[in-house]
């Protein structure tokens, strides 16, 4: 009698799992030192930890798009690095305002997230280990970092709550596309996608450091949302066409 096969996602689990817990060590360790550096409550390691779990466990049905590569790969763990940052990065959410310390080491630790993204892809097509996993890995961590930005702008008082639309606009195009299937069609790859993101990291940690104050930080917020919004639309007015096209063809 033969004995059922081994599924393939058994080694890639375990291998993840291999990255994932350290991860959530470290994250654990760094929040708890920031927190007694800074002396913010002690809720602020339950916090970054809290966060940095759930985005782990909100990937992790996507797992199976790795396969064949039943290894994490070198790619995967710096946009996991990433999404500690970020997580670390939200561990300030809540608060009713950041001091100028504060301020700057939060702008810094955003400032290094950014200078990671790109190493990631970079990583993946050097040592062929590309996938459909990574790339909505790296999408989400990208997207979750300007919500999480956005929230701190409007929190801090450097812009009012339509800045949150920055970091709420990506989950409302998914929220939406589940109402209008067609939005689900793929894209195109286009630079001018990484390159507005690039600008929204950019101009939301540039609002946060102590230099840049209303309304400065106002006006570099509205363009840099008003240059999203303009993104998004090319993209939706560029599916509907093809749904047009493809009802035409019936």
């Amino acid at each position: 009698m033969n004995e059922p096969a081994a599924s393939p996602l058994g080694p890639l689990v375990a291998n993840t799992l291999l990255s994932a817990v350290p991860a959530l060590l470290l994250v654990a360790g760094l929040a708890a030192g920031i927190g007694e550096l800074f002396q913010v409550p002690g809720r602020y390691a339950g916090q970054s930890l809290a966060v940095l779990a759930g985005l782990l466990l909100a990937i992790s049905p996507f797992l199976p798009q790795h396969l064949p590569l039943n290894r994490f790969g070198a790619a995967n763990c710096v946009t996991l690095l990433r999404a500690g940052i970020a997580a670390l990065l939200a561990g300030w959410i809540g608060r009713s305002g950041l001091a100028p310390d504060q301020s700057w080491f939060v702008a810094g630790l955003a400032a290094f997230a950014l200078l990671l993204d790109g190493i990631d892809g970079w990583l993946a097509r050097r040592y062929g280990t590309a996938s459909p996993f990574g790339a909505r890995f790296d999408m989400e961590v990208d997207a979750f970092t300007i919500l999480v930005l956005a929230v701190l702008v409007y929190q801090t008082g450097k812009a009012g709550g339509w800045v949150l639309l920055s970091g709420a606009m990506r989950y409302g195009f998914v929220a939406l596309g589940r109402a209008l299937p067609w939005l689900n069609r793929p894209l195109p790859p286009r630079k001018r996608r990484q390159t507005i993101c690039v600008m929204q990291v950019i101009v939301l940690t540039a609002c946060l450091t102590p230099p840049f104050v209303v309304p400065w930080t106002t006006m570099l917020a509205a363009l840099a949302l008003g240059l999203l919004t303009l993104s998004f639309a090319i993209d939706v007015v560029w599916l509907a066409r093809q749904d047009t096209l493809a009802e035409a063809r019936r």
